[in-house]
């Protein structure tokens, strides 16, 4: 679970950065904000009139802990200082060091920041509208994961089929890239196999399945946001090993589920 903190010198070097302690050695470092975090503290700032957010202030504490509810990290990847009040407070400032009415010290906001402010600012009601989806749990349509109901019983009935009007943000896939992606791959192997399992939907299915696959990203676009990707940022997958990178709190990379399939193979 968590890593405690330890009792000797610590220099803190920023609240969600790297750990050193006496002698050099590293604790463990908080990871990255990602565009849906960011976006969050855009929008507490938006709602109050771009103003400085204090860890003390109402907005903090809540946001805090909204962003600790969130399956964007791993458990394992955070330590108790994850996205405290105070980290918060210190990111609204570094984002608010890029807003035009910011008038103070610049801080040390980093690129992505900017980016997600300028973003913001460009279209407040809209990234307003995925604050509030992520704020009211529809994060679920992202991807993220979510702990499924508890079975019901064998005999009891449940009603289906009635038709229901949604209305949700999805994030903008590019058609393109995944064709290019599938043609990069059938150009070089002459087939498109899983890239975990080795499995091939033409192999199994014949004509039907000919030209498919499913094809993933390896960094979530909840992570990098609006982002230029390349065929090489994605994965070739079959929809089992997909739905299994997905599932569970920790999403894996192709190569760490690979790993998994190895090591249960061995076990055979």
């Amino acid at each position: 679970m968590l890593e405690p903190v330890s009792s000797v010198l610590i220099r803190r070097l920023s609240d969600d950065g790297p750990r050193v302690r006496e002698g050099g050695l590293r604790k463990m470092r908080n990871p990255d904000w990602a565009w849906d975090e960011l976006l969050l503290v855009c929008d507490v700032l938006a709602a109050r009139g771009w103003t400085r957010l204090l860890e003390e202030h109402r907005e903090a504490v809540e946001l805090s802990r909204l962003l600790r509810s969130l399956p964007v990290h791993p458990v394992e990847s955070r330590d108790e200082r994850f996205r405290s009040p105070g980290s918060v407070a210190r990111k609204a400032e570094n984002i608010r060091a890029w807003h035009p009415s910011y008038a103070s010290k610049p801080t040390n906001g980093g690129k992505r920041d900017r980016e997600v402010l300028e973003a913001f600012l460009a279209d407040p009601e809209g990234m307003g509208l995925m604050a509030r989806a992520l704020r009211d749990g529809r994060w679920a349509s992202e991807g993220y994961a979510v702990v499924p109901a508890s079975e019901p019983d064998e005999q009891e009935e449940l009603f289906e089929g009635s038709l229901l009007y949604r209305r949700h943000l999805a994030r903008e896939r590019n058609p393109k890239l995944r064709r290019k992606k599938i043609e990069e791959v059938l150009a070089l192997h002459r087939r498109l196999a899983c890239e975990v399992c080795g499995f091939d939907f033409q192999q199994v299915y014949g004509e039907r399945g000919s030209g498919y696959a499913e094809v993933h990203h390896v960094l979530p676009l909840h992570v990098s946001g609006p982002v230029k990707n390349r065929t090489s940022d994605l994965a070739v997958l079959c929809a089992n090993c997909h739905r299994m990178i997905h599932r569970g709190k920790q999403w894996l990379t192709p190569v760490e589920l690979r790993e998994l399939v190895t090591a249960q193979a061995s076990w055979r």
